[in-house]
């Protein structure tokens, strides 16, 4: 694979990067109107697909925030053309490497050190490259190790980027520029944590060890001394990605067990520990030749306040979801409807937002759970569909619900995807015996 020698970090060349790539897209549509004026039944799945090409394309040379936009939106099946799924996908855990020198460099700058001074072995190339940083194997005291470098300039781009991409969120989302500005913040202020390491490495010592009790999950050890701000040292995990082992699997009794961990490692961090890893995409978790779940990646850990995880799971019951007074009042907690909204307003988002909690509290509605049940992904789908194009929705404020959603939504929203594709059967209260 072509490797990085260079990474734009600053605003003028992270914009003019953006620019190239927004004229690529503007050369797309046109190509595609023009092809549509001889042809009135072309779809416009070769342009979802060349768009999806240019703007992957032009994220990747730019890594950090930019391209964890990508792997976000990878994680949104439901929302995005198949195009976008698959080319945003390559972002979790398959991107172009930075080189040999560059990796020396950045060793050196953060470490004190070059790393073939601190490790017995170390692979130049890279075997795993993602949004923020790459791994590297190496060896050091008869331990195999994992090496991961943060890529130069991602933290001190971070809110160039942010101010880049805010303009066009607004308009995707509907959102108000002034009343917005909490939920970039939430994004701004996770982002920035990612990217401090010593950061991670603390809250994954912390996790490992809190969730050490469950079965048939495991962790890899971390290095504080071969560790810094940019560079993180553990274990070396053996096994495959998360998503590969899903695709060959073809035992069910296996798939559950897979499953249950993975259920069970989410609901013990939300309900004991009242934080949760709310980055759950296959590059951060692997299944091992024991058939045990490992979970490699700690940087985004989003901690879960009383006054929005009260009212928040209080909705997983339909006895207070069908109860139009309590439903009524958890609405204003998670600030949702407010004393400014018209009556046509609250109207429209009791009834959006009944849908969408109904639809999330299906799972927890059965002591087990089908993952691959159809009426549920049907569901979610129609709700996706009938959400995204509802002409109301465009004339209304779209700033609905406090800012912990937009983690806990991703949370949730990939977790349910990542059992969807093992096609995991679980036991949705079994995590209580391990509180």
């Amino acid at each position: 694979m072509k490797t990085i020698d260079k990474i734009p970090t600053g605003k003028i060349g992270r914009t003019r990067k953006l620019v190239q790539t927004g004229v690529k897209i503007g050369g797309n549509y046109l190509k595609y109107y023009g092809k549509k004026a001889f042809n009135k039944e072309l779809t416009r799945t070769e342009l979802d697909e060349d768009n999806a090409s240019d703007i992957y394309d032009g994220l990747k040379s730019l890594k950090g925030s930019a391209l964890k936009v990508a792997q976000m939106l990878s994680m949104e099946k439901n929302l995005l053309p198949g195009a976008y799924v698959e080319k945003f996908s390559l972002a979790q855990f398959s991107v172009p490497p930075l080189s040999a020198p560059l990796v020396r460099k950045t060793f050196k700058k953060y470490q004190g050190d070059y790393p073939e001074n601190l490790y017995d072995t170390f692979a130049t190339q890279s075997v795993n490259a993602a949004s923020i940083g790459q791994v590297h194997k190496a060896t050091k005291n008869g331990k195999k190790l994992a090496v991961k470098i943060q890529y130069p300039g991602v933290a001190d781009s971070i809110s160039s980027d942010l101010a880049m991409v805010k303009p066009i969120a607004l308009k995707m989302f509907n959102l108000q520029a002034k009343d917005s500005e909490k939920y970039f913040q939430e994004v701004e202020g996770k982002l920035l944590e990612e990217t401090d390491y010593i950061l991670e490495v603390k809250q994954s010592r912390e996790i490992s060890e809190a969730c050490s009790h469950i079965p048939n999950l495991r962790f890899p050890k971390y290095y504080e001394q071969l560790s810094s701000e940019r560079i993180i040292t553990m274990d070396w995990m053996e096994g495959i990605h998360l998503s590969d082992f899903a695709k060959q699997n073809e035992n069910q009794e296996l798939a559950d067990k897979i499953g249950q961990a993975l259920w069970d490692f989410y609901m013990f961090q939300i309900h004991g520990l009242k934080q949760v890893h709310a980055d759950p995409h296959p590059g951060n978790f692997m299944v091992s030749g024991n058939d045990e779940l490992i979970a490699i990646d700690f940087g985004c850990i989003k901690q879960i306040p009383e006054d929005f995880y009260a009212p928040y799971f209080s909705l997983t019951n339909r006895d207070n979801l069908d109860n139009p007074e309590f439903f009524n009042k958890k609405l204003i907690e998670l600030e949702i409807l407010d004393k400014k909204d018209t009556q046509k307003e609250r109207q429209f988002f009791t009834d959006m937002f009944y849908e969408m909690f109904e639809m999330f509290s299906t799972p927890f509605q059965s002591e087990r759970f089908d993952f691959t049940d159809q009426k549920f992904w049907d569901n979610l789908t129609r709700l996706s569909e009938k959400y995204s194009k509802d002409p109301e929705l465009r004339k209304m404020n779209g700033n609905r619900g406090s800012r912990h959603f937009l983690y806990m939504s991703r949370t949730f929203f990939g977790l349910y995807n990542l059992l969807h594709d093992l096609k995991a059967n679980v036991d949705i209260n079994g995590f209580r015996v391990y509180l």
